[in-house]
């Protein structure tokens, strides 16, 4: 069997992942944080979130870029509110920490908000809203990132792709999940199609040049969803996390005093991983206290039914609500196992072989 026919199940792939991060150095709790997240990515079909970046934080954590042991600090809190400096962690372990933190004090004042100051990459976004949903309550995150896509009407990467999600309970059905960039397409989603050596969608980057391209290798630039509306939701965030937490990430670049972080794997560029720390909300709002949770859910249920009834347009079969192509995919890899292209095995067996580890 070839590496791109393999498909490996969930536990072995999250072993992997795990066993990686504490050689690394990791506390076993927190490697198990960081494997859960990456394949979750994965089994929902997000694969340009999922393991591929292992490779990436190894080398990230070895020239001193993102740590395996933070000191992670809560610099405010005031009953609804946290204020956490990351130190540079790994997404997965301090936003996973705040959403516990804020869902705390959801319970007690209604809605808890964190601010999260200087963490590195998350992986997938929805992960944490979802820890809300999953207890009753509605969850939101959204990050005030780097600078890879073109603000509305400019050629140059002046804005961040600020992914949002948004997660809420239902009774019969699994919850609603939106998890999505406010560029045409994740900036990873391109360094996954360079490594299937496929093209892009038109419409999804630019080159170096401003000019629209196809070849994932010569993306330079995202473009944002939905034209204006995306660039100014993406502005709003910026002022929202980064500016709010005093680490501005779009402010230095479009006033020319640092350079774009641009797009690509920033593996072997140390300045680029420099660049990837960023600035994060996560929120939890404990839906009892405003409501009856039960009738909560069943309006979702509700909703969910209503819309999948509604007519459908011409050329489709089917109408599909937030989170569900997701977890559909979710459950034929977790029956069948998650592909692995060719590349991303590669990549995962030099990991491998240099901390002596079977793939």
């Amino acid at each position: 069997m070839s590496p791109a026919e393999i498909k490996i199940a969930r536990k072995p792939l999250e072993d992997f992942a795990m066993t990686v991060f504490t050689r690394l150095g990791m506390a076993p709790e927190d490697a198990a944080k960081v494997a859960s997240v990456l394949v979750w990515a994965n089994l929902r079909g997000v694969d340009s979130h999922g393991v591929q970046l292992i490779p990436w934080y190894v080398e990230a954590v070895e020239i001193g870029h993102m740590k395996v042991k933070p000191d992670i600090k809560i610099v405010k809190e005031t009953p609804a509110a946290i204020f956490i400096d990351a130190d540079h962690a790994f997404g997965a372990v301090v936003t996973i920490y705040a959403m516990k933190k804020v869902m705390e004090k959801a319970k007690q004042a209604g809605i808890g908000w964190a601010f999260i100051r200087k963490h590195n990459h998350q992986g997938a976004m929805g992960y944490y809203p979802l820890i809300a949903a999953e207890q009753g309550m509605a969850g939101l995150a959204y990050l005030g990132g780097n600078t890879t896509t073109a603000p509305f009407g400019a050629r140059f990467p002046g804005i961040a792709n600020s992914p949002i999600a948004i997660s809420v309970p239902a009774k019969r059905h699994r919850p609603l999940l939106l998890d999505m960039a406010l560029s045409q397409a994740a900036g990873a989603k391109l360094i996954l199609a360079k490594e299937k050596g496929i093209p892009i969608p038109e419409g999804w980057a630019l080159d170096k040049e401003g000019k629209p391209t196809t070849d994932p290798s010569k993306a330079a630039v995202l473009t944002p969803v939905g034209g204006a509306k995306g660039s100014g939701l993406s502005i709003m965030i910026e002022c929202l996390t980064s500016v709010l937490v005093g680490f501005p990430k779009v402010e230095p670049v479009v006033t020319m005093k640092e350079p774009p972080f641009g797009l690509g794997s920033p593996a072997g560029n140390p300045a680029r991983i420099r660049q990837h720390l960023q600035n994060s909300t996560v929120i939890a709002i404990d839906i009892s206290q405003f409501t009856d949770l039960e009738s909560y859910k069943e309006h979702i249920d509700n909703l969910i039914d209503g819309i999948k009834a509604l007519p459908k347009a011409e050329g489709f079969t089917e109408i599909f609500v937030p989170g569900e192509p997701e977890w559909r995919t979710m459950d034929e890899r977790l029956k069948n196992g998650i592909p692995m292209p060719e590349k991303t095995y590669q990549n995962l067996k030099k990991v491998a072989e240099r901390f002596g580890l079977p793939l």
